[in-house]
């Protein structure tokens, strides 16, 4: 199967608390949503209907939380199926996951950190292409935040987030704020984590706040408001790689959507800022087998 879809623009975490401003007006800014597909694939009556409403408007991404490509445990190929079900139903252009790990035996309810080597390389990667082969198209993995270096790394966080989309020939979902709370926590220049990004393997990109620790340590919660320093670098992005769709995440301390509405607007107007001239306008997402 070869589906090709144009995503472009804006777009804001479809959170249900959300759903009932959305529903009596969608600001113009917003191009498009995204859900954790695992919170509504069995989503039925008044809240599926809602659902549904939004999405047959506006185009949805699929951004998921529990495959775990980096755990012990065998893909859930039950799960894959509905999920690839899911995608169809509502002509989702792109489905992205985190480059992590969440189960052992059972599910660890957080994200875990893949050690940084080319046995982990191999491993991942094999992952991503059953993913793809399942679902009949290309996926996109997220860069994660992480806290604590594997004793065992044999490379650069970013060498592996190369190797990985290289060895997988999947696309990259670039989340800025991950890299801005990286580079704080484990002391890298962020600007030069992105000048070494794979430009042609990135389609999509996410934007969110976090939770200042200490000067040292900054937790990536999606809880606060996008702070100046994660926005330049969000234009440094768009100015180096080029503008891809960009969500804004607030996962916790959900404000009412007007407060959220200038976050997005702030992304679409960096966005515009690049647009004129960028041979990277739009991304299609091509999803093939």
């Amino acid at each position: 199967m070869k589906h090709d879809s144009a995503l472009r623009g804006a777009g804001l975490g479809l959170r249900r608390e959300l759903i009932p401003a959305l529903t009596r007006g969608k600001p113009d800014v917003i191009s498009f949503y995204e859900v954790a597909p695992e919170n509504w694939m069995d989503m039925g009556g008044a809240k599926g209907k809602a659902f549904r409403a939004l999405t047959e408007r506006t185009p949805l991404v699929c951004h998921g939380l529990s495959l775990s490509l980096g755990g012990p445990t065998p893909l859930d190929e039950v799960f894959l199926r509905k999920l690839r079900s899911f995608l169809e139903l509502h002509r989702v252009p792109l489905y992205t996951e985190h480059l992590s790990y969440c189960s052992d035996d059972g599910h660890l309810y957080d994200l875990m950190p893949i050690p940084f080597t080319a046995e982990a390389v191999r491993y991942v990667a094999q992952r991503i292409r059953q993913t793809q082969d399942i679902l009949g198209r290309r996926i996109a993995i997220e860069n994660a935040s992480f806290y604590t270096k594997s004793p065992v790394d044999e490379m650069s966080e970013l060498a592996f987030v190369r190797a990985v989309v290289e060895e997988a020939d999947c696309w990259l979902h670039l989340d800025v704020n991950n890299v801005y709370v990286n580079s704080v926590n484990h002391r890298y220049d962020p600007r030069e984590f992105l000048r070494g990004v794979p430009a042609d393997r990135v389609v999509y990109m996410h934007m969110a706040g976090h939770y200042h620790e200490s000067d040292d340590l900054l937790v990536d919660t999606h809880g606060a408001a996008v702070i100046d320093p994660v926005w330049d670098l969000l234009d440094f992005t768009y100015r180096e790689i080029g503008v891809h769709p960009t969500l804004l995440e607030r996962d916790f301390n959900i404000p009412p959507l007007e407060e959220l509405v200038p976050e997005v607007a702030r992304i679409a107007s960096l966005q515009q800022r690049y647009l004129p001239g960028s041979a990277k306008t739009h991304v299609s997402t091509a999803a093939n087998s």
